[in-house]
């Protein structure tokens, strides 16, 4: 009687087993990648890097151009300043003239200076929008490449998920997986 039982289990069993499908037994495969470690690797980003590195230098030494302007433009000012303020005391400045066109020329410096400092504000406040977006372009092509390859790799190992340590992102996930649109149903 315990046999009769025993068989009926087992084939009870692989009856069971068998209209399971082979999904509900596999596993999900999750895996990830460094791209800093990748793009380092890879020839075209180290000619990118050097090419935006290249694109720096010139900005910098036209922004030390323009602060060396500053800092003499400022110096001549102060010099000046000095010694209008030295004839103001001595009296050498006698009348209110000579002390009006005196003020004007001393505020006229200090407006160039501030007009100056101001411009070159904003000409590096350009100049790093402009290479952030550079470099956005530059590393585009290299970026999907990667990612294609990514997921290339990840669909021939048979990978679920992959993320990128660098990142901390997301970089290849299967679209059965997404459940984007239903997150965004149950909210409305």
């Amino acid at each position: 009687m315990k046999n009769q039982y025993m068989k009926l289990f087992i084939i009870t069993a692989i009856f069971t087993f068998g209209f399971i499908s082979k999904d509900s037994f596999a596993q999900i495969k999750i895996g990830y990648v460094d791209s800093e470690i990748i793009l380092k690797q890879l020839p075209e980003a180290k000619r990118v890097q050097n090419d935006l590195e290249a694109m720096q230098k010139l900005y910098v030494d036209t922004v030390q151009v323009k602060e060396t302007e500053i800092k003499t433009r400022a110096e001549a000012f102060k010099v000046r300043y000095d010694d209008a303020q030295k004839k103001v005391e001595s009296g050498a400045i006698k009348s209110d003239a000579e002390l009006k066109a005196l003020n004007e020329e001393i505020s006229g410096m200090q407006k160039d200076i501030q007009t100056l400092s101001e411009a070159l504000d904003v000409y590096k406040q350009r100049i790093q929008n402009d290479l952030v977006a550079r470099q956005g372009e530059l590393f585009k092509p290299i970026r999907d490449k990667v990612s294609a390859t990514i997921e290339t790799v990840a669909k021939e190992l048979k990978y679920n998920f992959v993320f990128d340590k660098a990142a901390g992102s997301m970089l290849y996930g299967e679209k059965e997986s997404d459940i984007t649109f239903k997150v965004l149903d149950k909210l409305k």
